[in-house]
C-alpha cells in the first residue's frame, strides 16, 4: 500500500516542508553527478558514521540519501504529514522539531552499533518524528491509500496506518539487536532510528504544539444573522 495524501487541509503555506524537500532533492541531484567512487565518498563524508561520530554529520546525514527509491519514499511521507505539523507548530518550531527528532533518531541508532563504519543517511528518522506528531495531533484523520495491483484507492484511518507502520519498524528493529546478531555493522535499514524518531515526535509535539492552533476557524460565504456573522469551528 502506498499513501497518497491525508484529508486534513493545511491553513498555512508549508514553506519549511517545501524547503526541506527541495534541499533533499537538490543534494540528491548533486550526488547523481558524481562518479561511483565520488558518490561513496560523499556518503562517508556527509553521512553519519557511528565509529567516527560527529554532531555535524548527525545533521548533514538527514539530507543525504542512498538512492532514488530511498529519497522518493521519504519525501512522499514528509509531504503527506509534514504540512499539517508545520501548520500546528508554526514554521520556526516545526524546523526545530524536525531537527531534534532527527538528532534523537540518529543518536539512538548510533548507540546500538557505536563501532560501525557504515554511514547512516536519510531523513527517515526526522520524518518518523513528524509521523509520531501526526498521530498525537490528528488521530481521527484518514489517509488516502493506493493498492497498486490491481489499482485501488481507499481511505484508511490515520491512527491505524501510523500504528501499523510503527509496529513493523519495532518488530524489524528487534531482529537487529545485538542478541540476534551484529546490529548495524553490515548496513541495511536503520529501524531503531525510525522507532526512536517516532517516539521523540510523540513526546516532543506535546511540548511544542501551539494551544491557540488547536481549532480551525473560518467563515462561510458572508451571511449574517442580525449583525453577527456565523462562525463555525472544526476540532481536530
Amino acid at each position: 500500500m502506498i499513501p497518497i495524501r491525508d484529508v486534513i487541509p493545511s491553513r498555512t503555506t508549508p514553506v519549511v516542508t517545501v524547503a526541506l524537500i527541495a534541499v533533499n532533492v537538490l543534494v540528491f541531484l548533486f550526488q547523481l553527478g558524481l562518479t561511483e567512487r565520488g558518490f561513496d565518498l560523499f556518503l562517508l563524508t556527509f553521512g553519519l558514521v557511528p565509529a567516527y561520530f560527529s554532531l555535524v554529520s548527525v545533521f548533514t546525514s538527514m539530507f543525504v540519501h542512498g538512492g532514488l527509491a530511498h529519497l522518493a519514499g521519504n519525501m512522499l511521507f514528509l509531504w503527506i504529514f509534514g504540512d499539517n505539523i508545520e501548520d500546528r507548530l508554526g514554521h520556526g518550531r516545526y524546523l526545530l522539531f524536525y531537527l531534534v527528532c532527527g538528532f534523537v533518531a540518529a543518536v539512538a541508532q548510533t548507540a546500538l552499533a557505536p563501532l560501525s563504519e557504515v554511514p547512516m543517511v536519510g531523513a527517515s528518522g526526522a520524518i518518523a518524528g513528524v509521523m509520531g506528531a501526526y498521530l498525537v495531533l490528528y488521530p481521527h484523520s484518514r489517509v488516502l491509500m493506493l493498492f497498486p495491483f490491481p489499482p485501488i484507492v481507499f481511505e484508511l484511518p490515520a491512527v491505524l496506518f501510523l500504528v501499523m507502520w510503527f509496529v513493523v519498524q519495532f518488530l524489524n528493529g528487534l531482529g537487529t539487536l545485538p542478541i540476534f546478531g551484529a546490529a548495524g555493522l553490515t548496513g541495511g535499514v536503520a529501524f531503531w532510528s525510525h522507532v526512536m524518531g517516532f517516539v521523540a515526535g510523540v513526546l516532543l509535539v506535546r511540548i511544542m504544539r501551539r494551544p491557540e492552533r488547536m481549532t480551525v476557524d473560518w467563515w462561510d460565504t458572508p451571511h449574517r444573522t442580525g449583525d453577527q456573522e456565523i462562525k463555525r469551528k472544526l476540532f481536530f
